[in-house]
């Protein structure tokens, strides 16, 4: 792993406000609240660690955070964490994509109750945000950086982990449901239930949205025809403990989606006939054991998703219709050796794709075996260092070799240093080889990322942080076009992509009644020459600024109010959007809500041409049992 001499030119903005936290972490200490600081990460090394032990930068959002807001659409939630950006084509259901510190969707890996869920058959290898919701969801973990040498090779940019409706930790049972009604005829329902005994626990989760929506193409420019979505989607979860200690178990969801979108060719409303519809399916079984001083775990995941399109545009009527499909296992164990922690173990996974279209057919396979070890050392309660390797076979274009350093320092009780160095290679999708504008003799992209963090804590009432992250990346694959038939293709390209900034993030509670949160993110970009389409070109704002607070206002009213400023867009002007919830408590585990989307009814596109939502109103009901 080599770091360039450009890490150090970090711009103005970021060596500014690093300067800032470290002179604000002489501030005197303020009054104890609730705020968390020891939650789990679950993404961050092979396995779980402390937030204070660990070296990466991570965001975890908890049932209650997500219950705070009460939003739909997770894409929602997330914009608001440090270096998030959301490129939405519409209301729920449309395309959407989200960059993480200037990386987009096909370099996140994302993880929902352990199984990746990237679409193998898309033009890259990525998971389509448009259809994620928080319904069902308990848990959210978002890591940034590259992070391939533990997650593989989609893991450049970071690693998005859901986890759906946890299963009950004592015996009995526990349930949950909820709804929702309002704007665009929306309606939405969840049910979960889960039950533990002495021999184990089961447990569910059904869910389903139907809206009418709003235009996919933005109204501003004439456009009427609303565009629905419906989804519904079941979870299912369970593990047993058999007599000889092995724990089995099981994670498994399905999901039917029908949606429409707006036409491309140009962007308009133009023949109402534009819909899509998907079926996707998730498995993933394990078992976990001892022998000795090692514990194993062996685990089995597949993932498949059917997704169809058709429409008409200025050209004439087309349909797409793609299937793709992944396969993998794994093995990894680890024993307590010297003054730390070693992990290791091997992975395999196979994908395939298949694609029949008003243009022709395409199909393509490829497999990935990997190697891996990791040590996480820690000589005292002070300092941890976790070093992961990682080998990857590809079975088209060999091998690939990535390596992490993540290390974690309590300078003081209240002060955590953190810094991490990796390197990331992300390999071209099936649709890039063999698709009809493939070509089967690119190269994996590579990558070199750097995190320099401080965290200043005053109790559990307060705590800053301020991350430096840089990132560069060779061999970029991009769409190029071409003058000649078939007018484009996917091509290698010269040059270096760069990605440099700061995320500070703070959270005070002046009391048990007020909290306040921020986060705001600088990020430089430097590219190569690239065609207007690319992934690379996903128009983030250079600022983002994100505030939240939340309220009890008597023992049983609550309320949250956010506000999201982006600024500095490529190709799109500034935005500010804020978002209000308030919260009535019942009493017995019931909550009444009205929320209010857009509640200064801004004007604004994450993606150009397509519309965002008006001011909206939802009014909702959950209840735990």
């Amino acid at each position: 792993m080599r770091l360039s001499p450009s890490l150090l030119r970090f711009p103005l903005p970021a060596t500014a406000c690093l300067a800032l936290l470290t002179g604000l972490a002489a501030a005197p200490a303020l009054a104890q609240d609730t705020i968390l600081l020891d939650e789990i990460v679950i993404t961050g090394a092979q396995e779980p660690q402390e937030t204070r032990r660990t070296g990466v930068s991570v965001s975890v959002l908890t049932e209650d955070d997500l219950d705070k807001t009460a939003e739909t659409r997770l894409t929602s939630v997330l914009a608001r964490l440090p270096g998030v950006g959301i490129l939405a084509r519409g209301p729920l259901g449309t395309q959407t994509g989200i960059t993480v510190r200037g990386l987009s969707q096909n370099y996140i890996k994302v993880l929902v109750d352990g199984i990746d869920v990237a679409d193998p058959s898309g033009p890259q290898s990525a998971y389509d945000f448009g259809r994620l919701t928080t319904l069902g969801v308990s848990s959210v973990e978002l890591l940034r950086g590259s992070h391939s040498a533990v997650h593989g090779g989609q893991a450049v940019g970071g690693v998005l982990s859901i986890e759906s409706t946890q299963l009950p930790e004592e015996i009995g049972s526990e349930g949950r449901f909820a709804l929702e009604a309002g704007s665009y005829d929306t309606y939405a329902a969840t049910l979960g239930y889960g039950v533990r005994g002495t021999a184990g626990a089961l447990g569910f989760t059904l869910s389903q949205i139907t809206t009418s929506g709003f235009s996919a193409a933005d109204k501003a420019d004439g456009n009427t025809e609303a565009d629905g979505y419906e989804a519904t989607r079941l979870t299912l979860r369970g593990e047993t403990e058999l007599q000889n200690g092995v724990v089995l178990g099981f994670s498994a969801f399905v999901e039917d989606t029908d949606g429409e979108y707006d036409e491309g060719f140009p962007l308009a409303d133009g023949s109402p006939d534009e819909e899509s519809d998907s079926t996707s399916k998730g498995l993933r079984l394990y078992a976990q054991f001892e022998t000795g001083r090692f514990d194993h775990e062996l685990a089995a995941t597949w993932f498949e998703i059917e997704r169809g399109l058709s429409g008409s545009t200025s050209f004439g009527a087309s349909y797409n219709d793609f299937t793709g499909e992944r396969r993998g296992l794994s093995w990894k164990t680890g024993t307590d050796l010297g003054q730390g922690r070693l992990v290791f173990g091997a992975d395999t996974t196979d994908e395939e794709y298949t694609e029949t279209s008003t243009y022709g057919a395409s199909k393509g396979d490829a497999s990935i075996s990997g190697l891996f070890a990791e040590y996480a050392w820690a000589p005292g309660a002070s300092f941890d260092l976790t070093a992961s390797l990682r080998h990857d076979d590809h079975s088209d274009f060999g091998g690939f070799t990535t390596g992490r350093l993540a290390a974690a320092w309590q300078a003081a009780p209240d002060i955590t240093v953190r810094a991490a160095l990796g390197t990331g290679f992300r390999a071209p999708s099936l649709y890039e080889l063999y698709g009809p504008y493939g070509d089967d003799t690119l190269e994996a992209e590579e990558s070199t990322s750097a995190d320099l963090g401080i965290e200043k804590r005053w109790g559990d009432a307060a705590a800053l942080r301020a991350t430096l992250f840089w990132i560069e990346t060779e061999n970029l694959i991009d769409y190029v076009n071409l003058s000649s038939p078939p007018w484009g293709a996917y091509a290698q390209i010269p040059g270096t992509t760069r990605r440099s900034g700061v995320e500070l993030e703070g959270e005070l509670a002046l009391n048990d009644r007020l909290s306040f949160t921020g986060a705001y993110t600088y990020t430089d970009a430097s590219n190569p020459s690239l065609s207007s389409g690319s992934t690379w070109n996903s128009g983030f704002g250079r600022h983002q600024l994100a505030l939240g607070v939340d309220a009890d206002l008597t023992e049983a009213l609550s309320g949250s109010f956010t506000v999201l400023h982006v600024a500095d867009r490529p190709t799109l002007p500034d935005y500010t959007v804020a978002n209000a919830t308030v919260s009535y408590d019942f009493g017995n585990d019931t909550e009444a809500y009205l929320r209010i989307e857009n509640l200064f009814d801004e004007q604004y596109q994450l993606w150009d041409g397509y519309g965002t939502s008006d001011q909206a109103f939802y009014v909702g009901l959950r209840r735990s049992f």
